[in-house]
């Protein structure tokens, strides 16, 4: 393969977007490979309602209009953004790291499984030479695509044969075509009197899955194949609907696949041929590991298998030893390059200027990015908090993340890909697989969290050959992510400084914005509380007017049981731990005092529990703790012989309490004296062996008894035949 592969024309990614021209192309689009323009392979618009369709029906309103509303009442202006005369500019220099440290890279070599890739070329002048219909090569055509990229020139003419691949390539290469053309291909020979599900394309987010789904039915736009789209957050009965009428394709993600496989009547995979893993390893982590395992095993043996994605590790080697025949590893290029065209930067936020992270991007974002640009959050909150704020200030954003609805993502994404805002404001939801044309820049707000995350977030932008910035904030807790960058990135990383005059003037802007946050951030949860209860009230007419009905469907089921679910998130909860405790991490002032809030909160909840409840719960806390010192002790070698196992601190506790009432209710009724005194002279005698002390007590235990037998007998008179049992055995 040539290194130094240019892209001629874009990949899979659409033409740069015109607005003028949107409504000429879209009644031109019947003309084909006639259009003067070629078409967009997305479209992310037509896969559900509008969003005032959808606040409509729920009598809800936008964070849009909730923020016009607060500029409207806004009493403090915000100063002119543009007016930076009097602050200085931001400026770049080289990064030198603190600390050098040249660790070995670690490369797994793992050839032996899979088979030779001799006859694999990375290199075709057109797909004319790649053995492709008619059908399909006019949709290349009228999507704009003219040269093969390196993976699509290797993986298709492979594909067609049935073969096993697993396939990795630099992001933005046009992974999405190479599985889809040679898929399509061969469902043009399929037999077309039996209707069956015969590809199965499985994504780790919806949005990937609706865009794949576009790009399927764009390149089949001129052949008779169905593409079926199978995502939650979509109607549900729709798609039980399309899936009983069998389509040739189906885009889904595990968890709606996995429900409608169990609980949707005549929907199976029995005729599957081919199924395709799209950002494979994502799909293997821990949240997607037990899903994707169960629809290998509901798959037939005999199909062909693709796995994708632009970093590969070791669990999907895993899972391609488990679920392929001799696959062959087709690398179009290094798991981790770096685009020639992609500039890296880094800002390091230090410790004591953590508070003012939100001022420095807001003043990047005015001043040196000020469209085109992505911002990754750590948390959906975080995420909605600036999107909040960049309302406020003036900018067009939006926001991306999964406490949206379904509708709201995709609008989202239509809206920045038309470019009607200039930030998207998102998650990891956004980070692997979407092609948006014209990503200038990639702003990872909150760290990610290891090099992986990193190589697929910034490969939204510098996709295929164009150019693209890169700019991470790095506090001090993110030094070792620093390193593997700096090893990936080289001398070309770049360190920013942004001026102090312009982050102060922000800081005092966010202070102005916080009530209006607030107030905002109030109405919303008004507004959720209140949509709430109107579905509980609806959900309890539903009830009384269909309950027949509504207890006669058969009860949905899952794979995993609850039980299962819960087991497996507190394993890999106690294995985070593990491993988070297992160096000495250094956490910052706002991580110590999150973390003190939530040990208060979760106080304030123990104190309004009931006193039975709050008891187990202390007893229980007791309990581990004890656990927690004797397995201390055994480690150091030393076993507490005292130690009384199987017996819990409740039990022990209700003993105790018993037998101090029944002692106290006997010493009231005078059965017994009082012996405060000996239980207090007792402990003193160290030097008493245990048989003395033993002896001692049935004495004293003895001679009790002979006085209390000595008192009853005293108004008496004993008779001389008192043993009447005797005489039984003079009877002879």
């Amino acid at each position: 393969m040539d290194s130094s592969f240019v892209f001629e024309v874009p990949s899979d990614e659409e033409p740069e977007y015109e607005p003028d021209e949107d409504e000429e192309e879209e009644e031109g689009e019947g003309e084909g490979a006639a259009q003067t323009a070629s078409q967009s392979p997305w479209d992310f618009a037509s896969y559900s309602e509008t969003v005032a369709e959808e606040h409509a029906r729920r009598s809800t309103t936008s964070v849009d209009f909730k923020i016009s509303k607060a500029l409207e009442q806004r009493r403090l202006p915000i100063p002119n953004q543009d007016d930076s005369s009097e602050s200085e500019s931001d400026h770049q220099e080289d990064y030198t790291p603190e600390d050098a440290d040249e660790a070995a890279s670690v490369g797994g070599d793992r050839k032996s499984f899979f088979a030779p890739a001799d006859g694999a070329s990375f290199h075709a002048n057109s797909f004319l030479e790649l053995n492709l219909s008619r059908p399909l090569l006019r949709a290349c055509e009228a999507l704009g695509y003219t040269k093969p990229t390196p993976i699509q020139a290797a993986c298709i003419p492979i594909a067609l044969t049935g073969r096993d691949i697993c396939g990795s390539a630099i992001t933005g290469s046009g992974k999405t075509a190479a599985f889809s053309l040679p898929t399509l291909e061969r469902l043009l020979f399929r037999p077309k009197r039996v209707q069956a599900i015969r590809v199965l394309v499985l994504t780790p987010t919806r949005e990937l899955a609706v865009q794949v789904h576009s790009m399927m039915e764009k390149l089949a736009q001129f052949t008779d194949i169905r593409c079926c789209l199978i995502v939650g957050g979509l109607s549900s009965k729709m798609q039980e609907t399309a899936l009983r009428s069998m389509p040739d394709v189906v885009v889904a993600t595990p968890g709606r696949m996995i429900d409608h496989l169990r609980n949707s009547m005549s929907v199976d995979l029995e005729d599957l041929a081919v199924l395709i893993l799209d950002e494979a390893d994502r799909l293997l982590e821990l949240g997607f590991n037990a899903e994707i395992r169960e629809l290998v095993r509901l798959c037939p043996k005999r199909r062909q298998t693709m796995l994708f994605s632009a970093t590969m590790t070791e669990e999907v080697d895993e899972l391609v030893k488990l679920s392929m025949t001799k696959p062959m590893r087709l690398a179009a290029d290094p798991s981790t390059k770096r685009p020639a065209t992609l500039t890296e930067e880094v800002v390091r936020i230090r410790r004591m200027r953590e508070v003012n992270q939100e001022a420095v991007l807001l003043a990047l974002c005015s001043k040196t990015f000020t469209a085109k640009a992505i911002i990754f959050s750590g948390t959906k909150q975080a995420a909605h908090r600036l999107k909040i704020l960049f309302g406020l200030a003036g900018f067009k954003a939006a926001e991306l993340h999964g406490n949206l609805t379904q509708v709201q993502r995709l609008d989202a994404l239509e809206l920045f890909r038309k470019q009607q805002v200039d930030f998207l404001i998102a998650t990891d939801v956004a980070a692997r697989g979407l092609d948006i044309i014209g990503v200038q820049t990639v702003i990872n707000y909150a760290c990610p969290r290891d090099l992986t995350s990193y190589v697929h977030r910034v490969g939204r932008t510098a996709r295929a050959g164009r150019e693209g910035y890169a700019v991470t904030f790095v506090t001090d807790n993110d030094r070792s992510l620093l390193k593997s960058i700096v090893k990936r990135a080289g001398s070309k990383l770049r360190s920013r400084i942004v001026a102090e005059q312009s982050i102060i003037k922000w800081s005092h802007m966010i202070e102005q914005m916080e009530d209006q946050v607030a107030a905002i951030l109030q109405e919303e949860r008004e507004e959720r509380i209140l949509r709430k209860a109107e579905m509980e009230a609806t959900k309890a007419e539903n009830m009384i007017a269909h309950k027949d009905d509504i207890y006669s469907r058969p009860k949905r089921t899952w794979f995993a049981t609850e039980k299962e679910k819960k087991s497996v998130a507190k394993a890999a909860k106690d294995s985070l731990e593990k491993e988070n405790g297992s160096g000495n991490n250094v956490i910052s002032a706002q991580q110590a005092e999150d973390l003190k809030m939530k040990e208060k909160r979760k106080r304030e909840r123990e104190k309004n529990l009931p006193r039975k409840k709050r008891r187990k719960l202390e007893a229980a806390r007791e309990r581990l703790e004890d656990e927690n010192q004797i397995h201390k002790l055994k480690e150091g070698g030393r076993e507490n012989k005292k130690e009384k196992a199987g017996i819990s601190l409740v039990g022990i506790g209700y003993r105790r309490a018993k037998a101090v009432k029944a002692v106290k209710k006997a010493q009231d009724a005078g059965k017994i004296g009082r012996k405060a005194n000996k239980k207090s002279e007792r402990p003193s005698q160290t030097n008493q062996s245990r048989t003395e002390e033993m002896q001692e007590l049935f004495q004293s235990d003895m001679s009790e008894r002979k006085q209390k037998r000595s008192i009853r007998g005293a108004g008496k008179k004993k008779s001389k035949n008192s043993f009447k049992s005797k005489s039984r055995y003079k009877r002879k």
